[in-house]
């Protein structure tokens, strides 16, 4: 058995070695600077627009819909996961404090694609007759009538997300909890299926409302700690970020990780992390009923420099503030738990714990219901989503007792497929997001609150905002007065 996981781990690595040194970067990096000079730095223009969007009053007129705030916590309770926590350590690990740096440029570019493809997954969205569905898959068959190839994605996103991702997941609420309480990994593992069994046999309306419950507890908390090591060692935070510009342009060798490979991990982990141009995001925005799309593209854009800038950042302070990560004191979660443990004491590892586990534990509920999202498009059966939701739960317990090191380089070759598609495919529409992006603008500098209509901006292949454009100007309220009441 071991011998076969070997030669399938040599395998997988030699291909993320193509396609992370020679490929990812440019499609990634390349991709966040066209649409962020295209869409005139939407990322850092409309800030404080993400916020507002996200505060505002419901849309949804279907109590079967979810609103955007309730999506926006579906993307974050995938996005805010593992990534944040044992991502960070491995990428800062391998690649140096420099990875850190090139994490964060994946954040800011990856905003305004993050926008791209969750504007494209609200436009394209269908509705179910339980809720809206949406996401690449779909807009690559509707957008570029091209079924086949939204197939071939929709059964990467259900591989990637509820399979491998969720593997990844229990794998590291499964070592944070051996470490922390000597809980084997197999009970740890068996206890993690009861639970994502009761989770994902719930439907999306369960996920959206255990996603929004959790997700604001577990980051507020995890914030709150980080907060504290920071301000305990305010001095040395200067010292911190010097390491990390350093180490990101090959000016500080001491603590490894040469310029290749914290760009590498950097790119890896930060995609692993936000999942800007991935394509798995889209799925939960497309989950909204919004009065236009483009909300949805700044609520996801908001969610990727949360889950980076923020999250992330706090996670590598806490690393590189310790004496763990200069001795090599553990890898993955333990580190972390270790680097903890000598700023807050003895209670760290279990604290940590704990927040892997809601924060890994809600990203097994998100992930499954993108994963479910796809096999609903590839074929509308109780039968294909009871199989997928069973596997669902093997991986879970599969992941739990695996190899650290396997289960982050199989999802790293999954997410490498689905990120080549998806970002070919919303360069491809880039041009219909951009339309609809001015259409948003348009109608806000004239104090509307916007609303869309496909028909007018001769959209196609929208069957969820094929309306009137008599109906759009009906429906539209003054935001401009509702903003001046409130001052």
């Amino acid at each position: 058995m071991e011998a076969v996981q070997n030669m399938l781990q040599g395998s997988v690595d030699f291909m993320n070695n193509i396609l992370w040194t020679y490929v990812l970067i440019v499609v990634l990096v390349g991709a966040g600077i066209y649409f962020t000079v295209k869409t005139r730095f939407m990322q850092f223009r409309y800030l404080k627009e993400m916020f507002r969007v996200i505060t505002e009053k419901s849309d949804a007129t279907d109590k079967k819909s979810i609103s955007s705030a309730k999506s926006f916590f579906i993307g974050a309770a995938t996005r805010i996961g593992t990534g944040n926590l044992a991502g960070v350590t491995v990428a800062v690990t391998v690649g140096g404090p420099g990875a850190v740096f090139w994490m964060w440029i994946v954040a800011l570019l990856g905003g305004a694609t993050a926008m791209i493809e969750s504007t494209l997954a609200q436009v394209y969205k269908v509705k179910d007759d339980v809720a809206y569905r949406g996401g690449p898959a779909y807009y690559i068959e509707k957008g570029l009538n091209n079924r086949a190839l939204g197939i071939v994605f929709a059964v990467l996103i259900a591989v990637t997300f509820g399979l491998i991702f969720n593997s990844v997941q229990s794998n590291t609420i499964a070592a944070a909890f051996d470490n922390a309480f000597g809980i084997d990994a197999v009970v740890g593992g068996a206890i993690l299926v009861v639970l994502t069994g009761i989770v994902i046999f719930g439907g999306v309306h369960r996920v959206a409302n255990f996603s929004a419950i959790v997700v604001p507890v577990m980051a507020g908390l995890y914030l709150l700690i980080a907060g504290y090591v920071v301000v305990v060692n305010i001095t040395e935070i200067p010292g911190v970020f010097a390491l990390i510009f350093k180490s990101a342009f090959g000016l500080e060798q001491a603590f490894g990780g040469s310029v290749g490979a914290a760009i590498s991990m950097g790119v890896r982990r930060g995609l692993f992390s936000n999942e800007a141009g991935m394509g798995s995001a889209p799925n939960a925005a497309a989950a909204a009923e919004v009065s236009h799309p483009a909300k949805q593209g700044f609520v996801q854009a908001l969610g990727v420099f949360l889950d980076t800038l923020i999250v992330c950042t706090a996670t590598a302070a806490i690393i590189l503030l310790s004496d763990s990560y200069a001795t090599g004191n553990g890898e993955g979660i333990v580190l972390l738990q270790n680097a903890l443990t000598e700023q807050i004491g003895a209670w760290a590892p279990a604290f940590v714990a704990i927040s892997v586990f809601l924060f890994a534990f809600s990203s097994i509920a998100g992930s499954y219901y993108y994963g479910e999202t796809n096999i609903e498009f590839i074929k509308k059966s109780k039968t294909a989503v009871l199989g997928f939701r069973i596997a669902t739960m093997a991986f879970v317990f599969i992941g739990a007792v695996a190899s650290l090191g396997f289960v982050w380089s199989l999802a790293d070759l999954f997410m490498a497929g689905m990120t080549l598609i998806n970002i070919s495919a919303i360069t491809l529409l880039g041009g219909i997001a951009f339309k609809v992006l001015r259409d948003y603008e348009e109608q806000r500098a004239q104090g509307l609150n916007p609303r869309f209509s496909a028909r007018k901006l001769g959209i196609e292949n929208t069957e969820c905002w094929d309306v009137e454009e008599d109906e759009v100007a009906e429906g539209a309220v003054q935001v401009a007065a509702a903003d001046s009441s409130k001052r």
